[in-house]
């Protein structure tokens, strides 16, 4: 399989102007700094980041009005106010930005930079997992109000190899040290960085500015070379190739604002996202499975449980049930029951996913539940669904991290995972760059 595409065109990053808070205008930049829009899950989550600093970035990517309407054009207007306040400024010339993460002996730098959307059958950007369409509506209305990228997607690629096993620049360059992209990384981090924070997660991060054209000439000749895996942000991806759809392609709207990591050099962590079922109380949700699957009670605290969870699934699909201050241990389907209920029409690797079961048996088949706001939340946090399950009645499905491999293969043959099947980490900061649709 060529990894550029059937076109051989690989990715293509420009530099924009960026838009950074001022750091005298606001209290610190770590307190107006967010985790991705999705993260933030939790009202009180939400009001802490509000009253961090009347400038929080959450004010833009989560904006609180009555109405879908009001929202948008309420973001809209704090952005347009706090650029004419000089809270929020453009950078003096376009660049591409080096972005490090750092906490402990975790280390994550990478790239980030407009890219020119591609279209899905190019292959140069891969998708795993499906979106909701509401969601995708939503951020596409938020970000066509704004004219704004307000924070960047993950993507990763692989630097280091080539699964083609044809010779890339870095290749070509044989031992004598790194070239392209990670050169240009490596070069850039020895100087002073634009900004350096530390948000209260306890990770440090830096940024700089990379303007010189032999640097983004490297880049670009070496990313030319690979495709991307979307890591986090499937539905801002999708928000970017509608709205790309319904402007010239030649314009600032073919492009979105995207963190690039070499996963060769910097390995991300692959975490689950955990379901919360507001509806289904743990005794319903156990006793349904009577006779399709073996469950255990587990009375262990969930460090235990969740080691017991990893276990069971070294040999089949496994889950792990909360909220009734005990853990249930899921596993051993009935081989019957998953034929008639997984789609045949899918890769056995798909079709052996524990988020596939899940949702194709236990959702749709036993519990018959939506997958509708209402129903179901998705959380990245292991503690805290157990916490909304136990303090709300319903039950918590915890889940085990798939591994990246099995990510990337699925996505090379086109195939997507079921929604929110994966969390890729460490996610970037949102509110250290922004990108202006107006600016370019």
């Amino acid at each position: 399989m060529n990894t550029t595409g059937p076109a051989g065109k690989g990715l293509r990053l420009i530099p924009f102007r960026g838009l950074r808070f001022v750091p005298d205008r606001v209290g610190s930049l770590s307190a107006v700094t967010s985790p991705p829009y999705d993260v933030v899950v939790r009202p009180d989550g939400l009001h802490h980041l509000e009253s961090a600093d009347p400038h929080n970035i959450v004010r833009l990517i989560l904006p609180q009005a009555d109405t879908p309407e009001d929202r948008h054009r309420q973001a809209a207007a704090t952005l347009g106010r706090w650029l004419s306040e000089g809270v929020l400024a453009p950078d003096p010339e376009p660049a591409l930005y080096v972005y490090e993460q750092r906490k402990g002996a975790l280390l994550q730098r990478g790239v980030i930079g407009a890219l020119a959307l591609s279209a899905p059958a190019d292959g140069v950007v891969l998708p795993h997992e499906d979106v909701m369409p509401d969601v995708v509506a939503d951020r596409a209305a938020l970000m066509r109000t704004t004219a704004a990228n307000l924070e960047p997607l993950l993507l990763t690629y692989r630097g280091a190899d080539d699964v083609t096993g044809e010779a890339g620049p870095a290749d070509e360059a044989g031992a004598g040290g790194e070239t392209g992209t990670a050169a240009v990384i490596e070069r850039t981090v020895h100087r002073p960085p634009l900004l350096a924070t530390t948000t209260e997660d306890g990770f440090s991060h830096r940024l700089w500015s990379v303007t010189d054209p032999g640097d983004l000439a490297e880049i670009s000749g070496d990313l030319a070379h690979h495709q991307a895996l979307i890591a986090d942000g499937h539905h801002r991806w999708a928000t970017y190739l509608r709205l790309r759809a319904e402007h010239p392609a030649t314009g600032p709207w073919g492009y979105g604002l995207v963190l690039l990591i070499d996963t060769a050099r910097y390995p991300l962590q692959v975490r689950a996202i955990h379901r919360l079922l507001h509806q289904l109380p743990v005794d319903r949700a156990v006793a349904a499975l009577s006779g399709s699957f073996r469950v255990r009670t587990l009375d262990s605290p969930l460090p235990e449980a969740l080691d017991a969870l990893a276990d069971a699934t070294t040999t089949g699909n496994a889950f792990l049930l909360a909220g009734d201050g005990r853990f249930h241990l899921v596993d051993r389907p009935e081989e019957d029951l998953l034929a008639r209920t997984v789609r045949a029409d899918r890769p056995e690797a798909w079709r052996a996913l524990d988020a596939t079961v899940l949702h194709s048996t236990l959702l749709d088949h036993i519990w018959r539940i939506p997958d509708a706001p209402e129903h179901i939340a998705y959380i990245h946090d292991t503690e805290a669904a157990v916490t909304h399950a136990e303090r709300n009645g319903g039950t918590a499905v915890l889940m085990h991290p798939v591994r990246e491999d099995v990510v990337r293969a699925l996505a090379r043959q086109g195939v997507t995972m079921p929604r929110k099947s994966t969390s890729f980490g460490p996610k970037p900061a949102t509110g250290l760059v922004l990108r202006s649709l107006t600016l370019g």
